[in-house]
């Protein structure tokens, strides 16, 4: 499940954010890749620690052990991010899919959001899952297109080693929606309800059969995590190499459609850099936006104690998956906004990068609480990373407010 989540990261959104990233700023946020690839590992483990040893999602942890008033704030930004994203991310996927289909955007939208309900009511996400994650691989032709741009290897080197930061407001923004994005809270709920959900297919239905997880089992959480991770941040790191190396080169630094933002694949692809751009953002479309949507779901029923599991059919849970539907539809409404696709891509990730510091605080006390978690609280080397993740994300939101003083 760790390389589904590493690909489900990579959505429409990313996508979109480290490209223009790329097309912005060049090789100059190289190394947020691997600035962030230790703290996308120590959240999404942490998420992942907690459901198995707790046997419990997210939001039903913190809706047991905090107050109406710290739980209900916390909720409505995670869901008004994740609705947001999803909304983004499918108006990404009909941009795309426009530049072979002259259709109106708002008309492919319905479509794609009504495919996805179709197949989460009459299927499952496993059956999303089975169908897209092999079509995600489509996202590697950002390395081989950024290899075959034969960008500056001394560029690539001090932008990948050499830290680069401008206090202005458009760096600021792209650097939290890059964080928000990479570090999206969707991905904390889900992996916390994926471990439930792993548990009760193995007939643990009963909280206290689920409750509980050993050290071998952490273990293989660890390495499932880290592959995923590792996948998701390598593609971060090529799609802004690519874009650094093919539009920012070529002086053309605002992403502001589809075809622009294809044009990166051109290296590789020539003049099927369209198709190959419109396969890997569609793929990851169908993986992300059901996460997204699920772990509202999750999070929503969670809090006001309905029954919320996809191994439950509609019938059996049809608060769940009216509420899956509900959210879906609302991240479909969005977009007849008139917002251009493409830059709502970015804000959507810049919304992440406020909703999620809170709720990783949040995760990182509640993973240090014996009370919950007995004797499997965190290490003092993953509550460093952890704390210096949140240091991190609060310190890129509090500066891109700033800029908006000064």
């Amino acid at each position: 499940m760790g390389v589904v989540t590493g690909a489900a990261d990579d959505d429409c959104s990313a996508i979109g954010t480290y490209a223009s990233a790329g097309a912005q700023f060049g090789t100059a946020l190289l190394w947020t890749a691997p600035v962030t690839f230790p703290m996308m590992f120590a959240v999404v483990y942490l998420s992942s620690k907690l459901g198995q040893v707790s046997g419990k999602g997210l939001f039903h942890v913190i809706r047991e052990i905090y107050p109406g008033w710290i739980l209900w704030p916390t909720l409505i930004g995670v869901l008004i991010g994740n609705t947001i994203e999803a909304a983004a991310d499918l108006g990404g996927m009909a941009a795309a899919l426009q530049l072979f289909i002259p259709i109106a955007t708002p008309i492919i939208v319905v479509i794609i959001a009504a495919m996805i309900v179709a197949l989460q009511l009459c299927g499952s996400y496993e059956l999303i899952r089975n169908i897209f994650r092999w079509l995600a691989l489509a996202l590697f032709a950002y390395v081989a297109s950024a290899l075959l741009a034969r960008p500056d290897p001394w560029e690539v080197l001090r932008g990948t080693l050499v830290p680069t930061i401008h206090f202005s407001r458009d760096f600021l923004s792209i650097l939290v929606a890059i964080i928000g994005t990479s570090l999206s809270a969707y991905l904390y709920t889900w992996q916390s309800n994926v471990e439930v959900e792993e548990k009760i297919a193995q007939g643990r239905v009963k909280l206290r059969e689920r409750q509980g997880s050993s050290e071998s089992d952490l273990h293989k959480s660890r390495i499932d995590i880290l592959t995923g991770m590792l996948f998701s941040n390598v593609i971060m790191y090529f799609i802004i190499l690519a874009t650094g190396a093919t539009l920012f080169k070529a002086g053309q630094t605002n992403i502001d459609s589809a075809t622009q933002a294809a044009e990166a694949l051109r290296p590789l692809a020539g003049d099927a850099a369209g198709i190959l751009f419109a396969v890997g953002i569609i793929a990851v479309g169908f993986l992300a936006i059901p996460v997204m949507t699920t772990g509202a779901a999750y999070d929503l029923c969670q809090v006001l104690g309905w029954k919320s599991s996809l191994h439950e059919k509609p019938s059996e849970a049809p608060a769940f998956y009216l509420v899956i539907t509900a959210f879906t539809a609302a991240a479909a409404c969005l977009n007849f906004l008139g917002l251009n696709p493409m830059r709502a891509l970015i804000y959507s990730g810049i919304v992440q990068g406020f909703s999620t510091p809170p709720l990783l605080l949040f995760i990182l006390m509640i993973t240090n609480n014996r009370r919950i978690m007995g004797d499997k609280v965190n290490s003092l080397p993953l509550n460093i990373l952890s704390c210096a993740t949140v240091i991190v994300i609060f310190a890129a939101s509090i500066g891109l407010v700033m800029t908006w003083f000064i």
